[in-house]
């Protein structure tokens, strides 16, 4: 599945660079923000994981009046799921039950977007992303969960998902970004069970992101001024 993403993304570069180098200058990007995340199909709910999103990316315009870029990144990006202690049971084994989770989940990912620009001052697009899982731990009812490791595959290394994105202009070179970002592979199956009851019950679980950051972009006077309107 990853070596199709980077095919699909290779394919993007070639496409696009031609119509942007002719005319513009690439431009540059530091990234650095905060994700919400939670994980649809674990039985926890809200966006109550806090996790760092922060890399580095470039957009390469592709028309002539510089409104359309393609924006491919490179960031470090943690997601998962929170859930507070909920009670206090202890089961037939005298296991102490809290009902207490937390899931941290590590990635190095790799998203490519379409943006498009209205009168320099806000820009929107849609893209797709490639995440490479570097690092998962899990805790339930306060206790690490020791057979959670990537050795163990309980959770999918590949993250394949879809985002739409949108930047505000603060000042000069600085932007404001929101995203929103859903998995469309499941990145786990589980089975679940009620210790009171017995009933089991089994969920595909997918990541689940609202992403807010501060984006300094750099060569974007110089992209613009490098355009000649009479080519």
């Amino acid at each position: 599945m990853h070596k199709r993403f980077f095919h699909i993304t290779l394919f993007v570069i070639v496409t696009v660079m031609p119509f942007g180098l002719h005319a513009q200058i690439i431009k540059g990007e530091a990234l650095l923000g905060m994700n919400l995340t939670q994980v649809d199909g674990d039985e926890v709910y809200g966006f109550n994981k806090f996790g760092l999103n922060v890399g580095g990316g470039v957009l390469i315009p592709f028309d002539k009046k510089g409104r359309w870029d393609v924006n491919m990144e490179l960031i470090y990006t943690q997601k998962g799921s929170r859930q507070r202690p909920q009670y206090n049971a202890v089961d037939s084994l005298g296991n102490i039950l809290t009902g207490e989770y937390k899931l941290k989940l590590n990635y190095v990912e790799i998203p490519v977007t379409v943006m498009f620009t209205d009168r320099e001052r806000v820009s929107f697009g849609a893209g797709f992303s490639y995440g490479r899982l570097i690092g998962v731990k899990e805790w339930e009812h306060g206790n690490l969960v020791e057979t959670t490791t990537l050795n163990s595959r309980t959770y999918s290394k590949n993250d394949i998902s879809i985002l739409a994105d949108f930047r505000i202009r603060l000042w000069k070179a600085l932007k404001l970004n929101f995203r929103y970002q859903y998995t469309i592979l499941k990145i786990r199956t589980r089975e679940f069970e009620n210790r009171a009851t017995g009933d089991t019950w089994i969920r595909d679980q997918y990541n689940n992101v609202i992403t807010l950051r501060l984006i300094y972009v750099f060569n974007e006077e110089k992209s613009k001024e490098n355009f000649n309107p009479a080519e």
